[in-house]
């Protein structure tokens, strides 16, 4: 079997960093499947159509391509859906991965395939999967300043047709630097303790951090300070973000005793973390098991478990209190 390495990299990626539980890799159509929302949906074609041409000279689509020849197309490199309190989220990434810089012939076919990809994920999800919202990505480590000059305006010219027609799809570019900052950075920090030799790319990464001299005393791929830098965990789902980031200050020593109590209180925690319940109990206590990591905190000689009821939802969002909380201790330990 082919196995690419850029598709194992998002895999890892979205499980990881994005916590969905559900992936897959080269995630195409069946013909089987109905297709809903026809109408919409070539409406979609229609607008997206009408405007590159109009204002690029891009031709997005194939000359006398119907809707059901371009969604039989489709194939997308990796797919994940993630399932958290009530909450359903959808990842969709195209990955490119060539040595030299991305080039599909030349760069206005490049700026041109990178738009239909995104375009055609979009229509086949709400198409296929009858959702509305989804995060759709196309990465690449190395894109010239060329292309991405040409592709960024792209990206938010979707961006307004899709808002104008009621579509909450957000799409992203992530190319260079951000590769590295916003994936690989990301895995590193979201790898520990994951063994799961199907991750060919994370196994792979972590067999050459072994030999990595920077590490520290700890053997952690990340040391306390690099906790207090943003951009290593900006990708992080927020619960993951509390596991590995608030779990690490409360188990090596950065909060006091005095705050270890508070975070036992549900209203403390409601008012520092935006939490419904205790941050922390007792594992002896008592208290409702579905609220709570499994894993148990050592905190001083006493096993705690970790409140997992995190949201990041635009009507309740508590990643703010959280940085904030971190930021704080980041104050404190200087």
């Amino acid at each position: 079997m082919k196995i690419e390495i850029g598709e194992s990299l998002f895999y890892s990626w979205l499980r990881h960093v994005k916590v969905c539980q559900i992936v897959q890799t080269n995630w195409t159509t069946s013909t089987i499947w109905e297709l809903q929302h026809e109408d919409e949906l070539q409406k979609i074609m229609n607008e997206t159509a009408r405007f590159f041409e109009e204002n690029y000279g891009y031709k997005i689509y194939k000359k006398n391509a119907s809707l059901s020849q371009i969604l039989k197309q489709a194939e997308c490199d990796v797919i994940g859906l993630s399932f958290h309190n009530g909450t359903e989220n959808v990842y969709a990434v195209d990955v490119a991965f060539h040595e030299s810089g991305l080039n599909y012939l030349d760069r206005k076919t490049t700026v041109m395939k990178i738009i239909a990809k995104c375009l055609r994920t979009a229509m086949c999800i709400y198409g296929y999967l009858d959702k509305k919202e989804a995060e759709i990505i196309f990465a690449s480590p190395k894109v010239s300043r060329s292309i991405l000059n040409d592709v960024t305006p792209c990206i938010k010219n979707m961006q307004e047709i899709m808002d104008s027609l009621s579509f909450d799809f957000q799409f992203r570019i992530i190319a260079n630097e951000d590769f590295k900052k916003l994936v690989i950075d990301q895995i590193e920090f979201a790898s520990e303790g994951v063994s799961d030799t199907n991750e060919l790319f994370m196994r792979s990464y972590q067999m050459t951090k072994m030999f990595d001299g920077n590490k520290g005393d700890s053997g952690k791929a990340y040391e306390i300070s690099d906790l207090f830098d943003k951009k290593a965990y900006t990708e992080l789902k927020i619960g993951k973000l509390a596991q590995l980031v608030m779990g690490r200050l409360l188990t090596e020593g950065y909060v006091s005793n005095e705050e270890i109590k508070q975070l036992q209180g549900k209203e403390y925690s409601k008012k520092v973390l935006g939490l419904n319940f205790p941050a922390l109990v007792d594992v002896d206590g008592s208290y409702d098991e579905m609220r709570y990591y499994k894993a148990p905190l050592k905190i001083r000689g006493k096993s705690y478990r970790l409140c997992s009821q995190w949201s990041e939802s635009k009507g309740n969002n508590d990643r703010p209190y959280l940085l904030a909380w971190i930021e704080n201790h980041n104050q404190k330990s200087k």
